[in-house]
């Protein structure tokens, strides 16, 4: 097992919101380039050396957390691509737990302030994500989604491939 590859830890969402996102992703994101489905980040790049440390820190955090909902509060532009902004007070303060935990090891983007996203398109010209933007903008009404787990990632420079999937307690 390649342990030196990065970790990922992604929130896991209840299934209607979850091929709601992904149904968006599979229309706007370029097809040569979209190998992962539907997705809000939480680490982007965990140490894999660290793997049994951090499968113990994420079972012990999901097991006290109880499903939750999270606002889908706007459409945002990522510049070159589009991303549904998420908003939800149970997710950034678990969020700041792990992050406390996992201070020594966090790399500058997992470090940075967290603004919960699902990017639904991409690595594309600016005047199509503006246009995508605009399109997606203009009938945008707020609604909720509820998250259901966590699920952590081995990155190896393709599709991701799930380590494990940690629910919440319902």
């Amino acid at each position: 097992m390649d342990t030196a590859a990065p970790l990922i830890l992604t929130l896991q969402f209840d299934e209607r919101s979850f091929a709601f996102f992904d149904e968006q992703r599979r229309r706007y994101f370029p097809a040569e380039r979209n190998f992962i489905p539907a997705h809000l980040t939480l680490f982007h790049a965990l140490p894999g050396e660290h793997l049994q440390t951090i499968q113990q820190d994420i079972e012990e955090c999901a097991s006290n957390q109880e499903v939750f909902g999270l606002d889908v509060i706007g459409v945002r532009s990522l510049g070159r691509g589009v991303a549904y902004a998420l908003a939800s007070p149970e997710l950034a303060a678990m969020r700041r737990q792990l992050a406390k935990k996992w201070n020594d090891w966090l790399k500058p983007q997992d470090r940075q302030n967290h603004n919960p996203h699902v990017t639904v398109q991409n690595k594309v010209d600016p005047t199509q994500a503006r246009a995508l933007l605009e399109d997606l903008s203009e009938g945008f009404q707020p609604f909720q989604v509820t998250g259901m787990a966590l699920d952590l990632w081995w990155y190896r420079g393709g599709p991701w491939e799930k380590v494990h999937s940690f629910p919440f307690a319902l």
